[in-house]
């Protein structure tokens, strides 16, 4: 974190909702049962944020990103296209490839260096936005 704050850059941290710190005794925060009866999990990132600033001195806030994305109920193709996303980046974190995202080409996943996703200003085509205000003006 420091290294990436050393450069100018918001470190960013992910936690996965089910992680327990050694010093905790379970992954969730008091949220309650879900319907089926277990644990909700959530909340870790407001139990690290505030340690990751004492430790680093970095201004730390924890944004929870399902709540952020929600758009209504995922359907299959949703959650086998997270998992493959996620499956995806879980790769190029294990090999060392700093500096790419994964996106989806067509039906592929690939691997795009951040120079060539953020480079240049996407637009989208004249035609597709002609179609769209024939659609909702």
């Amino acid at each position: 974190m420091q290294s990436a704050a050393d450069r100018g850059r918001a470190p960013l941290v992910v936690v996965a909702e089910g992680f327990t710190p050694d010093h905790a005794d379970d992954p969730h925060s008091e949220r309650g049962l879900d319907a089926f009866g277990r644990p909700r999990l959530g909340g870790i990132g407001e139990r690290l944020a505030p340690m990751i600033e004492d430790l680093t001195g970095i201004e730390t806030r924890a944004t929870t990103l399902g709540h952020i994305q929600r758009g209504g109920v995922p359907t299959a193709y949703d959650r086998v296209l997270a998992t493959r996303l996620g499956m995806a980046a879980s790769d190029i974190v294990q090999d060392g490839s700093w500096g790419q995202m994964v996106a989806l080409r067509g039906t592929e996943i690939v691997t795009v260096g951040f120079e060539d996703a953020l480079g240049k200003l996407k637009v989208v085509p004249q035609h597709r936005y002609d179609e769209a205000a024939m659609l909702f003006g």
